[in-house]
């Protein structure tokens, strides 16, 4: 593009470059691409003549000669992005290394939606897709591509597919071990609803870290909604069950919150009376809550880092490995279990 009259110098194309030595287009290029037999005094000049013109390649033509794009495209379908935008942060800090772009694309929970940016992407000539939504039951995966594909935060039911999904099981042992550390021996269970995997491994993560101490378990899991409606019904349940229950572990910090507001219309002292885990690390609702959350974190951040790092490796020309990868928890101390 010219810049006469505007004041701006016009740039520097090849074929300026190609004249000043005195040679042809294809032959700068080769030069300047480090391409092609050329004899090294016909490099040089090219490489001189571009020095001293001030000649600046073009990147992106570059990359595409090299049959490189420098993008990857992210597959949601996580809509309210509450799962999904940690996770693609967490993958753009790994993907930033490498120079590498991110299109993000919301699929809406709707598979022919899904397909049409998938179809998008690699129209765009992505080099690689993460497919990521907010729950880790199986799902059906997106098939044979041209490019590799991993999966975050959701798991294939392919087991070809590489699925990096958080260790809700052992989320949950870290938060019951940290109550039983504070000398609680009467730990209730409130979470969200038995259809959903991640409730069901909470569950079992409460329960064999109660087995693990020797502790009996306050009542038996009471699995509802994730909903902060249901924490307020749940702690009616459970004091009524349990009058001597002195601490909770909820699924959701949406529960946990709904659990303070009953447990406190109760007269309940938290953490003096009971103390307070919830799980999600969401921290509207965790620091929102009174006092303030103690809550596993699943560390989504994490899980976007680790599938993007597999995907450049296997860009890079590493093998593919399949399988169900899991990412530790980690334990957010707050005001809901401190003295």
């Amino acid at each position: 593009m010219s810049d006469e009259g505007n004041g701006l110098p016009k740039p520097v194309t090849i074929r300026d470059v190609a004249a000043a030595a005195g040679v042809s287009v294809g032959t700068a290029s080769k030069a300047l691409n480090g391409r092609g037999k050329l004899r090294e005094e016909t490099r040089g000049r090219v490489m001189a003549a571009a020095e001293r013109l001030g000649f600046r390649p073009n990147s992106l033509a570059r990359q595409l000669l090299a049959g490189r794009t420098f993008t990857v495209g992210l597959v949601t379908s996580d809509s309210f992005g509450r799962f999904s935008i940690p996770v693609m942060l967490g993958a753009e800090d790994a993907l930033g290394a490498g120079q590498i772009s991110v299109f993000m694309c919301d699929g809406r929970d709707d598979p022919i939606r899904e397909r049409h940016y998938i179809e998008r992407l690699l129209a765009r000539r992505v080099e690689g897709i993460i497919v990521t939504g907010r729950r880790t039951e199986p799902r059906p995966g997106v098939g044979a591509l041209p490019v590799p594909v991993v999966y975050a935060m959701t798991r294939s039911a392919d087991a070809a597919d590489l699925s990096v999904i958080p260790d809700d099981h052992g989320g949950s042992v870290l938060a019951v071990r940290h109550l039983l550390a504070l000398g609680r021996t009467r730990i209730g269970h409130i979470t969200g609803p038995r259809r959903f995997e991640a409730a069901r491994l909470r569950a079992e993560g409460w329960a064999a870290a109660l087995a693990e101490a020797g502790a009996e378990p306050a009542g038996e899991p009471l699995f509802g909604e994730w909903s902060e409606e249901w924490g307020r019904q749940a702690a009616g349940i459970l004091l009524r069950a349990v009058p001597g229950v002195d601490a909770v572990f909820c699924g959701s910090d949406q529960i946990a919150r709904g659990v303070a507001e009953t447990l406190r219309e109760r007269g309940r002292r938290i953490p003096g009376d009971v103390a307070l885990v919830g799980f999600d690390n969401w921290e509207p609702m965790a620091l929102g809550c009174r006092p303030p959350l103690t809550t596993v974190d699943p560390n989504l951040g994490e899980i976007g880092r680790v599938a993007a790092t597999h995907l450049l490796d296997v860009i890079g020309g590493a093998p593919h490995r399949g399988g169900v990868r899991t990412v530790p928890c980690g334990l957010v101390l707050r005001e809901s279990t401190r003295a």
